[in-house]
């Protein structure tokens, strides 16, 4: 007998018990819904839920792998030296060795508080968490312990999404929820220049013996008014080969990403077009002070303002935060005005707070999460707008 109609009889025969919506969940997940609606007006669509968390996770999935590879190349190439190729199977298996635990207690954690709230709620388990199952061990640095995540999953899935009713109903970006919390209980595990490569936090010596890995990001060493890395040009933050998060490191994978995402239907363009033309405008800004003598070079911001205006979007989480976060169906803004406005003002306060913020360069989880909380708002005043426009179009015909 398959396996498919094994859970078929499981489920028929827990029918009206707690533990229908277990054994449903897992035949909803692995095959189609043997169930259909018959009567009564309803949206007919292809692209059910399931299908656009699958989409999301597939645009994820090359992001992941070159995660994997850079966390064995960003490591050897301060133990070993320079001449190591990028695509050997070293790289991979100490990336494949540290990340996969990180997507084990994801998925495990979360996965699991959302069959126990829909066993004692007995409703259907929603494939919300597929997508943050995914998102968080990509939006994390490598040597995070488990048990900060396994704490942090279970604080993002209960609190910032159970909570508010499931799937659909949370304010907040899950994922970037998960995130806060990391960060403003560990925040020596998230944010400084040990973190980001993996042996930095334990102290491990390169070949020579001499000299500690280093794990400074860009926009940390920046941050400090610190001189950028040798070895560190814009070709090479475009691809990846930076330190950083898991997954945030090469902007080119994550534009290919967003261009599936668009093409496919599933990722709003208005949302990550504004955001990018948002954080333009305030790093001409920044630049334009800079040009203008206003700050100088020696004061605190001076570094990060210089910083041309474009670099920007290749450096920390701004790229995969505007890609895989902001289009957020549930926390973004529903109406095609108050996308716009909502991914600019995204796009503007990532920079904004990256630079005013020397404890913690990368904004873009901040703008984020404060955008969530104002898009309700942003298309409330949207429809309103809309609504007296065609009230006066209407006076003005019948008067």
């Amino acid at each position: 007998m398959s396996l498919k109609q094994n859970l078929h009889n499981l489920k028929e025969k827990y029918r009206g018990t707690k533990m229908e919506q277990s054994f449903n969940a897992l035949h909803t997940f692995l095959y189609m819904p043997n169930m259909t609606t018959h009567s009564g007006s309803h949206v007919r669509d292809a692209a059910d839920l399931k299908r656009v968390m699958n989409t999301v996770i597939m645009a994820m999935v090359p992001v992941l792998l070159f995660g994997m590879f850079n966390a064995g190349y960003q490591m050897n190439l301060q133990t070993i030296g320079a001449d190591i190729d990028f695509l050997s199977m070293d790289n991979f298996l100490v990336g494949l060795k540290k990340i996969l635990p990180l997507l084990i207690v994801s998925y495990g954690v979360g996965l699991g508080i959302e069959f126990i709230f829909a066993t004692v709620k007995k409703h259907e388990v929603e494939e919300g968490y597929l997508v943050s199952g995914m998102l968080v061990p990509l939006i994390v640095p490598i040597d995070l312990p488990l048990w900060m995540l396994a704490v942090a999953v279970a604080f993002g899935v209960i609190i910032g999404k159970e909570l508010f009713g499931g799937t659909g109903m949370n304010v907040l970006n899950p994922a970037l929820t998960i995130r806060a919390f990391l960060f403003f209980n560990w925040a020596a595990w998230m944010s400084g220049d040990k973190v980001w490569v993996h042996g930095a936090v334990d102290g491990v010596k390169a070949s020579n013996g001499v000299d500690a890995i280093s794990g400074e990001t860009i926009l940390g060493a920046l941050a400090q008014n610190k001189p950028l890395p040798e070895h560190w040009d814009a070709m090479n933050s475009f691809l990846g080969f930076i330190p950083g998060s898991v997954g945030e490191t090469s902007t080119f994978l994550i534009l290919l990403a967003g261009l599936f995402l668009i093409l496919t239907g599933i990722g709003s363009a208005r949302i990550m077009i504004s955001a990018v033309i948002g954080a333009v405008v305030m790093g001409l800004i920044f630049n334009g002070l800079v040009d203008s003598g206003v700050i100088v070079e020696g004061t605190k911001f001076y570094s990060l303002m210089s910083f041309p205006y474009w670099q920007h979007l290749l450096v920390g989480g701004i790229a995969f935060g505007i890609v895989f976060m902001a289009t957020d169906p549930v926390s973004a803004s529903q109406t095609n005005m108050g996308k716009l406005i909502y991914g600019f003002l995204i796009g503007l306060f990532s920079i904004l707070i990256r630079v005013f913020n020397p404890a913690y360069p990368e904004g873009v989880m901040m703008a984020i999460l404060l955008m969530n909380v104002f898009a309700p708002t942003i298309d409330h005043y949207v429809v309103q707008a809309n609504v007296k426009r065609r009230m006066k179009r209407l006076k003005l015909k019948t008067a």
